[in-house]
C-alpha cells in the first residue's frame, strides 16, 4: 500500500509517502511558515538533492494540496494520480486517556481529539486541520490517527499520577501522559530485532534526545514510566524547555516578577533549557563547539544536560529491577557522540561499557556501541516514526 504520512504542526506540514510493501520512502519533505508570508515547500529528490517551491501565503489546506500536486507532478512526482494514495496516517500529539492505540478517523474520533485541545493547544488543533484538509481534498480516502501518548497508556497509576488532590485527576485529567510514544515504540521494538531477543524478556531504557527529549522505561515491550508529563515540559533539560523544576520556584518567580500565566508558559517552553542557561543557542552542536572553545557556561549546560539523562536511566533501571538495553535515538542521541559517551561513563557500575572508538564514528546508523563484555547492550537506533505510522495505518485500513 502507498500511505501518505502527515505531521501537521501549527506552522508546518511534514510528509512522507511510504510504500509499505517494501517499507520504502517514495517521497518526503515539508511545508514551512504555514499561514505566514513566504510559505514554502521543501522536498528531497531521489538523488538526495533538495528543492524549494515558493507558495506565497498558504494555509494548511493549500499546503496539503501543494504536497499532493507535487507528488503527482509529471516531472518531480512519484505517482500518477491522487488515486494511488491508499490511505493517510496522521501524527496526533495528544490522545489523553481516550486512545491507547492508533484508530481509524471517524466523526466521533475527531470530536475526541478536539476534546484534548486544552492539553495540547498548539498541536492538536493543527493535527485536526490536517485531517480536515485531506477530508476535503480526498473525501474517499481512509485516514488513521496515531497518537504520541498512546504507547504510554500501559503505565501503572503509580507512575502516571501526580501527588496533587485526587480531584484534579478525576475532574481535569491532570496526570502524566508522556510523549514521543511512536518513537519509543519503534526503537524499543527495533532494537530487539537487531539484537535477536524477545521484547517480552527485556528491560529497556529508550532515550529520545533531540531539541525536545524524553526517556522511557520499557519492560516486556510496554511503557511503564516516562519522563514527560501532562505536557512536554517535564523531564529532561531540553533545547528551550525547562524540564524538571521545583514548582515552588515558578510561583516564587511569578510573584517576584509579576508574571502572567502566559509569561510563565513562554519562559518554561521557549526561553529555558540549554538556550536559557547558555544565553547562546538551543542547538547542542553549538553548545559542544562552545564547550571545546572554553566557554564555561556551555560546559555547565552540557554537564546539566547529560547528568539529567544519567539520572533517568539510573532511576528507571532501579524501577524495573534491572536493565538489559539502552537505546539512543533522536537528533542528539543518534549523532552527538560526546553526549553518548558522557552519559554512559557514570553507568559503568551497572555494567555499561561502550566501545569509545566505535561510538566516536557512529552517527545516524543502527550500531551496537557497547563492548562484548558490557552487561548492558547500548545501541544507536535512528527513529522512524513515519514508518511506524504507515504500518499502523495499513494494519487498520486492512482491518
Amino acid at each position: 500500500m502507498k500511505i501518505l504520512v502527515l505531521n501537521c504542526g501549527s506552522s508546518s506540514v511534514k510528509y512522507k509517502l511510504i510504500d509499505t510493501d517494501n517499507d520504502s520512502t517514495m517521497a518526503e519533505g515539508g511545508v514551512e511558515k504555514v499561514g505566514l508570508d513566504g510559505t514554502f515547500l521543501k522536498y528531497k529528490r531521489p538523488d538526495g538533492s533538495k528543492e524549494i517551491i515558493e507558495l506565497g501565503k498558504s494555509d494548511h489546506k493549500a499546503s496539503v494540496l501543494a504536497i499532493l500536486h507535487l507528488l503527482t507532478d509529471a516531472k518531480e512526482g512519484c505517482i500518477k494520480s491522487f488515486d494511488e494514495i491508499d490511505a493517510v496516517g496522521h501524527r496526533v500529539v495528544h490522545g489523553a486517556e481516550k486512545f491507547n492505540k492508533s484508530v481509524l478517523i471517524t466523526d466521533e474520533v475527531m470530536q475526541q481529539i478536539k476534546d484534548c485541545y486544552d492539553l495540547a493547544p498548539l498541536h492538536n488543533p493543527a493535527n485536526v486541520t490536517g485531517i480536515e484538509a485531506i477530508s476535503s481534498i480526498l473525501p474517499d480516502v481512509k485516514q488513521v490517527g496515531v497518537f504520541d501518548t498512546a504507547f504510554h497508556q500501559t503505565m501503572p497509576a503509580s507512575s502516571f499520577m501526580y501527588a496533587l488532590p485526587y480531584k484534579f485527576y478525576t475532574e481535569d485529567g491532570v496526570r502524566r501522559y508522556g510523549f514521543h510514544g511512536t518513537s519509543h515504540r519503534y526503537v524499543s521494538a527495533r532494537v530487539c530485532e537487531i539484537l535477536g531477543v524477545d521484547p517480552a524478556t527485556q528491560k529497556i531504557v529508550t532515550c529520545h534526545i533531540g531539541n525536545g527529549g524524553s526517556i522511557t522505561a520499557v519492560d516486556g515491550g510496554k511503557s511503564v514510566d516516562t519522563s514527560m508529563g501532562l505536557t512536554p515540559t517535564e523531564g529532561l533539560m531540553m533545547g528551550t524547555r525547562v524540564g524538571d523544576i521545583d514548582a515552588g520556584a515558578l510561583t516564587y518567580l511569578m510573584k517576584r516578577h509579576n508574571l502572567t500565566v502566559d509569561d510563565l508558559q513562554r519562559i518554561i517552553n521557549k526561553e529555558s533549557g540549554v538556550a536559557g542557561v547558555t544565553e547562546m543557542s538551543s542547538d547542542m552542536r553549538d553548545i559542544e563547539n562552545a564547550d571545546k572553545a572554553g566557554n564555561e557556561r556551555a560546559h555547565m549546560a552540557l554537564e546539566m544536560y547529560e547528568k539529567r539523562i544519567v539520572k533517568y536511566i539510573g532511576a528507571y533501571a532501579a524501577e524495573m529491577g534491572g536493565l538489559d538495553i539502552i537505546v539512543f535515538t533522536g537528533g542528539v542521541g543518534e549523532n552527538q557522540t560526546g553526549v553518548r559517551e558522557n552519559v554512559c561513563r557514570p553507568l559503568k557500575f551497572m555494567g555499561v561499557e561502550i566501545d569509545t572508538e566505535l561510538n566516536s564514528r557512529t552517527r545516524g546508523t543502527e550500531t551496537v556501541i557497547s563492548t562484548a563484555a558490557s552487561r548492558v547492550k547500548v545501541v544507536v537506533v535512528p527513529t522512524d516514526e513515519e514508518l511506524m505510522i504507515a504500518r499502523d495505518t495499513e494494519s487498520i485500513v486492512k482491518g
